[in-house]
């Protein structure tokens, strides 16, 4: 549902019988979202990038962990994401999202701070949409109003 991602292409999907939890492993291709001034340096000048997610639902506990991580300039970056969603100990019908992501650059010189620095306001970015998107679903699928 983001209008970056080209594709998704399940790779691996299985339930565990004795705990029920549901484990998916997804690669995504997206746009290459890099600033056209960055893509001069020949290492950014792909059409798309790919990224790879794992995911562990667990309905009996109502909660989902995601993990990705960048497969595209993995000699050069480290990006890495993870993302938490559960139950509210305050409210059973609220979701708490907790979401960390870790970025590294090297390779690029003088580049390395600068494409950090993008990487890591696209990623807060992403979280927001992320967010927003899965209000959307989970209102369309049980039908409660949102929170403003």
């Amino acid at each position: 549902m983001d209008k970056n991602v080209i594709s998704v292409i399940t790779v691996e999907e299985k339930r565990d019988v004795s705990t029920g939890i549901i484990y998916r492993k997804r690669i995504a291709v997206c746009q290459n979202v890099v600033p056209e001034i960055l893509r001069k340096v020949s290492i950014l000048k792909v059409p798309s990038i790919q990224l790879e997610e794992e995911s562990w639902l667990n309905p009996q506990e109502r909660n989902m962990a995601i993990r990705s991580h960048c497969l595209t300039w993995t000699q050069y970056a480290s990006m890495k994401e993870e993302s938490v969603f559960r139950e509210s100990v305050e409210n059973p019908n609220w979701t708490e999202f907790i979401q960390r992501g870790r970025i590294s650059i090297t390779g690029a010189g003088f580049l390395n701070c600068i494409l950090e620095t993008f990487a890591s306001t696209f990623l807060r970015q992403g979280a927001q949409r992320g967010i927003r998107i899965m209000e959307m679903l989970l209102k369309e699928q049980c039908g409660a109003p949102l929170a403003e």
